[in-house]
């Protein structure tokens, strides 16, 4: 019986699978210059610089506005803890105007508020001129 035998190859470094050859390295064996590949040859960007975050510095202010059933209207201004503006007394139609150029549902209920407070000062004025007519006739008695 004849046994073939394989002779045992000392390891190697070359795989199985192609290496890629990239331009430089196909000049460098060859001995040329590379020839520049425009389709492939990707050029050198410079590293992105991040953008520093901007933080917007936020400034909170507080209006606070306030009205009687009587139509007085008081407005206050605070920063933080701190007040800048202090019962200040404004006129309805200026708190109206400022709310419609705020937005829509601050102007509604407010125009809504004004509204009544402006029905209940027409029912006091009736009742004070009725009351007037009242005195009126009675001191045209007293004569």
């Amino acid at each position: 019986m004849t046994v073939d035998t394989l002779a045992v190859e000392a390891p190697s470094d070359v795989a199985d699978t192609p290496d890629t050859v990239t331009p430089t390295d196909a000049a460098r064996a060859t001995g040329r210059a590379p020839v520049a590949d425009t389709a492939t040859a990707k050029p050198k960007k410079a590293p992105a610089k991040k953008a520093a975050g901007k933080k917007t510095k936020t400034l909170e202010l507080t209006l606070t506005v306030t009205g009687t059933a009587d139509g007085e209207w008081h407005a206050e201004l605070k920063q933080g803890s701190t007040y800048l503006a202090r019962n200040l007394a404004v006129a309805a139609a200026a708190v109206s105007r400022a709310a419609k150029e705020l937005h829509q549902d601050l102007s509604t209920p407010i125009d809504e508020v004004i509204e009544a407070a402006r029905e209940q000062q027409a029912a006091k004025v009736a009742a004070l001129e009725a009351e007037l007519e009242a005195a009126r006739k009675a001191l045209a008695e007293l004569d």
